[in-house]
C-alpha cells in the first residue's frame, strides 16, 4: 500500500516545490496535486478574483512539468489531484479542464472534481459529460467526492451531492464510463447529520472506489485532523477497504494538522503525517 498526502496546505506558505520535496523526505510514496492556487474565490460575492499563481498563468503546463520532475528527482510520484472548487462558480469551468491537463502533466491518474452540492446526479452529469472526453484524451480519470451542507438550525451537516451511498453511486453509474470513479472523503462520511458512515460508504461503492481523502474528526464537524486523534474508527475503515479489495493509495487530507505547525516546522508535521499513514498502510497489509 502506497501512501500520499495533499500539498495544498503547505504550498500556501512554502510553495509547491518545497512542499513536494518535504513530502518525499518525510517518507511518503506520492503527492496529491492540490490545485486550489489555480483560482482565488471570493465566497462573499461567489466570484473569481485576480490571481498571479503559476497555475493561473500562461505557463501552467511548464509549472506542472516542473513539479513532476521535482517529485521524480526525490523518488516520489503524483498519484492524484484536486481541482479548484466550488464548481457552482460560473468562471471556474475552464480551470477544471486546466486541472485535468495539469494532472496528466504531473503524472497523476485521477483528478477529484467536486459535484455541485445542490444538484442531482442527473444535473451534475451534465458537467461531468462535458469534461469526461477531455479527461479520457489525457488519460486521467475523474473522481467525484461525497459532499456536505450545513443546517444552522440543527447545528449539523445536511444532505449534499454524493453524501449518501445511493447518491454517490447514482453520480457514478449514470456516467456509464470506467473513467468516472469515486473518491471517498472519510471525514465527510462521518459527520453528524449525513446518516451514514465511512464503512457503509466503502461497502456500497465497492469497485467504484479508487481514491481516498483520509482524515479524522469528532463525528460532527469537518475537522481534517490526523487519523487516530479523533473519533473515527479507522480499524473498521481499513477492514472495509480490505473487504472490497481496494486498489488505490492511502492519501491523507489532514490539512488542519499541518496548519498547526509554523512555516519553519512544516517538515516535522509532514513526518508525523507519514508515520500515521504508514500505520494505516500496515493495518491494511496485515
Amino acid at each position: 500500500m502506497k501512501i500520499s498526502t495533499e500539498i495544498g496546505s503547505a504550498a500556501r506558505r512554502i510553495g509547491e516545490e518545497k512542499a513536494i520535496a518535504y513530502v518525499a523526505k518525510a517518507g511518503f510514496d506520492a503527492w496529491d496535486f492540490s490545485m486550489f492556487g489555480m483560482c482565488r474565490y471570493d465566497w462573499a460575492t461567489q466570484s473569481l478574483l485576480p490571481n498571479e499563481h503559476p497555475l493561473a498563468g500562461e505557463n501552467y503546463i511548464a509549472f506542472a512539468r516542473k513539479l513532476r520532475k521535482i517529485g521524480e528527482d526525490h523518488g516520489i510520484y503524483c498519484n492524484q489531484s484536486h481541482a479548484p472548487f466550488p464548481v457552482s462558480c460560473k468562471g471556474i469551468y475552464d480551470s477544471l479542464k486546466r486541472a485535468i491537463e495539469c494532472t496528466a502533466e504531473a503524472g497523476g491518474k485521477i483528478c477529484i472534481i467536486h459535484p455541485n452540492n445542490n444538484k442531482s446526479a442527473e444535473e451534475n452529469a451534465e458537467m461531468y459529460h462535458e469534461l469526461l472526453p477531455f479527461a479520457k484524451d489525457h488519460g486521467v480519470k475523474i473522481a467525484t467526492e461525497n459532499m456536505w451542507n450545513w443546517d444552522n438550525e440543527k447545528d449539523q451537516s445536511s444532505f449534499a451531492a454524493c453524501a449518501t451511498p445511493q447518491s454517490f453511486k447514482e453520480h457514478i453509474d449514470i456516467m456509464h464510463d470506467d473513467f468516472m470513479v469515486a473518491c471517498l472523503d472519510i471525514g465527510h462520511a462521518e459527520m453528524r447529520g449525513v446518516n451514514t458512515s465511512a464503512v457503509e460508504m466503502i461497502h456500497a461503492l465497492g469497485h467504484r472506489l479508487q481514491a481516498l481523502h483520509l482524515h479524522d474528526n469528532d463525528k460532527w464537524h469537518d475537522l481534517h485532523q490526523l487519523p487516530f486523534v479523533g473519533q473515527i474508527d479507522f480499524t473498521a475503515v481499513v477492514q472495509a477497504l480490505k473487504d472490497i479489495g481496494y486498489q488505490g493509495e492511502f492519501t491523507l487530507e489532514a490539512d488542519a494538522h499541518l496548519n498547526g505547525f509554523s512555516e519553519d516546522d512544516i517538515f516535522t508535521g509532514f513526518k508525523e503525517m507519514a508515520k500515521t499513514a504508514r500505520k494505516l498502510a500496515a493495518m491494511f497489509e496485515e
